[in-house]
């Protein structure tokens, strides 16, 4: 979990971000303008920020600028425009902004762009571990505990999964329950509506997992959703 502040002037824009963001488990601060991303940046230094260029007050450009020149920018930094050109996203990486994303941003950019930037955040040198000698009784007691471990899987793929199990059943059981004398639209929403709630069950609510596993934009999906009468918030996260 990580702490991102976003900063856009268009309010639809800073809600779907801390949606999509919020469902991936991170702690999402908004700001609308740069003097609101200045004051959240002197509280609480963000783990990295998703920054939009053309604001009313001070440009994206601007404030990069400024933390740079005043040793603030000690977290990475996206930048985000429907409108930028080529130079503009040169200058905002010259400056050291670490990506770029275009507006109308695509989920899979965007989570990609904040998995990279906060793993680039958050890297740090791992202790060498000290290298011990091994008698040679340890040596046969890890060898017999490897072939018992590899012998495992039979053993492993029998066992009871519990709620694995049981989608899998429920499922099997609504598809058995599907009848094939329906129009094809009545039938085709039915199927449609087995298969969105397994993968709601299956990915804990998260609408973002869900939108990557079927290959639909998140706006689309929502849509879906309500057209087939599946409400996504019975589905809620399992605490993963």
């Amino acid at each position: 979990m990580a702490n991102i502040l976003v900063v856009d002037d268009e309010m639809g824009i800073r809600e779907l971000l801390s949606e999509i963001l919020g469902d991936e488990g991170h702690v999402v601060q908004l700001a609308e303008n740069a003097q609101q991303a200045r004051e959240a940046r002197a509280q609480s230094r963000p783990d990295l920020v998703l920054l939009d260029i053309w604001m009313p007050d001070t440009d994206g450009v601007t404030l990069l600028k400024e933390w740079q020149r005043d040793g603030l920018l000690t977290m990475p930094v996206i930048m985000m425009s429907g409108h930028a050109t080529i130079d503009t996203a040169v200058e905002a990486t010259r400056i050291g902004a670490l990506n770029f994303l275009e507006k109308p941003i695509a989920l899979q950019k965007l989570l990609k762009a904040v998995q990279q930037g906060l793993t680039r955040n958050i890297e740090v040198p791992r202790p060498v571990a000290p290298v011990t000698r091994m008698s040679t009784m340890e040596a046969n007691t890890q060898v017999s505990n490897t072939a018992s471990f590899a012998a495992a899987p039979a053993t492993y793929e029998s066992r009871d999964f519990g709620m694995a199990n049981h989608l899998a059943q429920n499922n099997q059981h609504s598809f058995n329950n599907l009848s094939f004398d329906l129009p094809l639209r009545e039938a085709r929403d039915a199927f449609e509506r087995i298969y969105f709630e397994y993968h709601l069950h299956r990915e804990g609510g998260s609408m973002t997992r869900v939108a990557e596993k079927t290959g639909l934009e998140r706006t689309h999906l929502y849509r879906k959703l309500k057209q087939l009468g599946v409400e996504s918030v019975k589905y809620g996260k399992r605490g993963e």
